[in-house]
């Protein structure tokens, strides 16, 4: 006879064993669907920053790392990249957080704000989305944004990278440009939009 009371089941000798089997499943598929949907912990602006004066290369570069001009890049194509160290001739891919996508759009259609922070019409934002840190590499032009592959979150770049859909809960961390010589180079530290 089975004993309505107890609530330990598994073990007790109240359920079949079948029954325990799924208690115990139930209770392994409760553990890993909680891991999984724990949250991410935030990334403040700070840990994007990178030394002014940088220069910037080609992500998928492996050796003679070649610093790049505006018109190295393709306009509204995206081009991931990192900071060039140039007294140690290496860039600074020992993280993620380190890397940049470029696009170059045109300068027309930039708010005065995202303009200033542009060079010769090449903004630059961190490549890690703020949702769940997903590479943002994905120019969508029908819609004139650039996405994460992951969950699809958009970022309108004509407007300061500002989350247009999807569960990006910020807008990318802005980098902004200047020109050493014929050279993009990193301006100052990123800034989130608001900020």
């Amino acid at each position: 006879m089975k004993n309505q009371d107890c609530s330990k089941h598994a073990g007790c000798g109240c359920l079949k064993p079948a029954d325990e089997v799924d208690v115990n499943r139930r209770r392994v598929l409760n553990t890993v669907a909680t891991s999984l949907v724990a949250p991410i912990p935030f990334v403040s602006s700070e840990a994007f920053a990178q030394p002014a004066g940088m220069l910037l290369v080609d992500a998928d570069a492996e050796e003679n790392f070649k610093p790049l001009r505006p018109s190295d890049l393709v306009l509204a194509k995206p081009l991931l990249v990192f900071p060039f160290d140039a007294q140690t001739g290496a860039p600074k891919n020992e993280s993620r957080l380190n890397k940049i996508v470029l696009v170059r759009l045109p300068e027309d259609r930039m708010t005065p704000e995202t303009l200033a922070r542009s060079a010769s019409g090449v903004l630059a934002y961190s490549s890690i989305c703020p949702h769940q840190f997903c590479d943002v590499k994905t120019w969508m032009s029908k819609e004139n944004v650039l996405a994460c592959y992951c969950h699809a979150s958009k970022f309108n770049l004509f407007d300061g990278a500002k989350v247009v859909g999807g569960p990006a809960p910020s807008p990318l961390p802005a980098i902004p440009l200047k020109l050493e010589g014929e050279f993009l180079a990193i301006a100052a530290t990123p800034q989130r939009q608001g900020e």
